[in-house]
């Protein structure tokens, strides 16, 4: 095993023990009729499974070279079954080394895979109401790009404006590795078109934010009511009017980390409710990884896809029909495309970027 490895795999055996570990105490009766421990310990073993198999794949690999290379010191060794076991020996080196660079990448991209279900803002930036339009149109991509994958789409809160843009919207978009292909999405997305409203074809730069967070089982992102206080209060429509006579929409606010969210979009407070914490968890899901992974963040900040709203990640040029995604450099000219939903190449570029600057940072 080459030294640069020694570290890497030293981390493998403890996953594999653990692994084993989680096997034992699913079988345990105290365990099984614990029904969140149980599925909290089945999630576990289930990230872990990928890595274990491959690393177990590996342990094998090198038991088999090493029988090999005992046969080879045997001195009256029939020729012929020297050969083969020199064949034996280059076949499982290559396999070893193809599995090594299969372990690193499962080891850094395996938890970003391992999350089904996102949670998308969308609100528009500087620009008025052209940047309220840019908003409904990248609302649009990511509806067609998950339509185009089979992904399934909820709308949990959609406002426009009276020219048809889109004050904000709040998606939900779950299937199997939606956040590792949407994750990137985070940040300041720029358009550069000449607006609906331009008479003398002059182009406007506008500009929208889009933040991308990981929606958390209720297993994993637990809130405790206590921590959060509700506010109760009638809904009001654009210019004052009433959009119902009743107490329907919802703040919360989380006293610990004083995120706070506000929904008012449905009629019913039951349903405002409940889509509010759905966002509530969300939140505070990101706040918690973030401190935990306080200790990485310089490292974190040579990648992409930290979903920091303040840098501008993606622009959008109409007259030139091109998309440039600054963070890899990569320009495209399929403008047209990408809006309606075509982002298999960015997505790619940046997924590509990203486990090349994990694994640098492994």
């Amino acid at each position: 095993m080459a030294d640069e490895n020694k570290s890497l795999f030293s981390k493998l055996q403890e996953l594999d023990s653990r692994y084993t570990e989680i096997e034992e105490e699913l079988i345990k009766p105290e365990v099984a009729c614990d029904v969140n421990l149980s599925i909290k310990l089945s999630k576990e073993q289930g990230k872990l499974r990928v890595m274990v198999e491959k690393y177990r794949e590996y342990k094998k690999a090198e038991t088999g070279i090493t029988d090999s290379q005992t046969m080879l010191e045997d001195p009256d060794l029939d020729p012929e079954f020297a050969e083969l076991a020199n064949a034996e020996i280059e076949e499982l080196t290559e396999q070893k080394e193809k599995l090594v660079d299969e372990i690193k990448e499962t080891l850094v991209m395996s938890d970003d895979a391992s999350i089904g279900s996102i949670i998308i803002e969308i609100r528009p930036g500087t620009g008025g109401d052209e940047a309220a339009l840019f908003a409904r149109d990248l609302c649009a991509m990511y509806t067609r790009y998950a339509e185009k994958h089979k992904l399934k789409v909820e709308m949990i809160a959609y406002s426009t404006t009276e020219m048809g843009g889109l004050r904000e919207a709040v998606i939900n978009i779950k299937g199997n590795g939606v956040w590792a292909d949407l994750g990137y999405e985070g940040g300041g997305h720029r358009v550069q078109r000449v607006p609906e409203t331009e008479t003398q074809g002059r182009v406007h730069t506008s500009a929208c934010t889009v933040a991308v967070l990981p929606e958390p089982e209720d297993v994993d992102a637990y809130v405790n009511p206590a921590d959060v206080l509700e506010h109760v209060s009638r809904a009001g429509g654009p210019g004052g009017q009433s959009v119902n006579k009743t107490n329907s929409a919802i703040k919360l606010e989380h006293v610990p980390t004083g995120i706070t969210v506000s929904m008012r979009d449905e009629k019913s407070q039951h349903k405002n409710r409940s889509k509010a914490w759905r966002i509530l968890r969300s939140r505070i899901f990101e706040y918690e990884t973030r401190k935990i992974n306080a200790e990485r963040e310089s490292a974190r900040k040579t990648m992409i896809g930290s979903g920091d709203r303040s840098s501008r990640v993606r622009t959008y040029n109409f007259p030139q029909n091109r998309v440039t995604d600054h963070r890899i450099g990569l320009s495209l000219y399929c403008l047209d495309k990408v809006i309606l939903g075509d982002l298999d190449e960015i997505i790619a570029g940046l997924k590509d970027h990203d486990k090349q600057q994990r694994l640098m940072n492994l």
